[in-house]
């Protein structure tokens, strides 16, 4: 099952506070990694399709963040692989696929929306008994997903079948375990440093951390 975490506050857009507010390890974020901070700086988001709060940061933060990130931090998007089924790993694999291709938000947008419904009606796994009928099996369900975007199935299996894809999932996994992934959306800033998500109170507040953690904390 999908670990979900829950922000302290709904984020809202807030003025950035060019890192006034002082922040504390161990409350605003936690070192998980031993190994020296990667040489460039970059935040890290760690996901699921599966996860409705991911689906949410998705539809109504993302773009903000990376609108407000400083131009040296490098974004990227990795997996996780909570469940490790058949089908958790094609879903997983897909996000690599959408990587590698020119309409990638489309693509990412419609793969939430398969498996959360457009509001997230379809995967709330928190609903007092709540049942749902897995809307993926296959990977012949998400190359239908795919199909809708002009990718053919043919392409979808070259890449999803790649050296390169293979390498990446086995890449997102290894850094699961490193950074201690056990919640979604997570945060990771230049391979060192985890955010509290649970800490935050704005999307200022949010972004002023990640640029602090990737430009100025030693």
């Amino acid at each position: 099952m999908i670990k979900h975490i829950a922000l302290a506050l709904t984020l809202a857009v807030a003025p950035l506070s060019s890192f006034a507010a002082q922040f504390v390890e161990g409350k605003h974020f936690t070192v998980v990694s031993n190994k020296a901070p990667s040489s460039e700086p970059k935040l890290t988001e760690f996901y699921s399709f599966y996860c409705g709060n991911c689906f949410n940061m998705e539809k109504m933060y993302l773009a903000d963040i990376k609108a407000n990130l400083n131009k040296q931090v490098t974004f990227d998007s990795k997996h996780v692989d909570f469940a490790n089924t058949e089908i958790n790993t094609e879903v997983m694999r897909s996000l690599a696929v959408i990587q590698t291709l020119d309409n990638q938000k489309p693509l990412t947008d419609a793969m939430f929306k398969v498996i959360q419904g457009d509001n997230g009606e379809k995967h709330d796994h928190s609903a007092p008994g709540h049942k749902h009928d897995e809307p993926l099996k296959s990977r012949d369900d998400i190359k239908a997903v795919f199909a809708k975007f002009g990718v053919d199935s043919a392409q979808y299996d070259k890449i999803a079948d790649s050296k390169e894809t293979n390498e990446k999932l086995a890449l997102w996994r290894t850094q699961q375990r490193e950074f201690q992934v056990q919640s979604v959306p997570a945060f990771i800033v230049n391979d060192k440093y985890a955010i509290n998500m649970g800490s935050i109170r704005t999307l200022g507040e949010l972004i002023d951390l990640m640029n602090y953690l990737a430009l100025e904390h030693k």
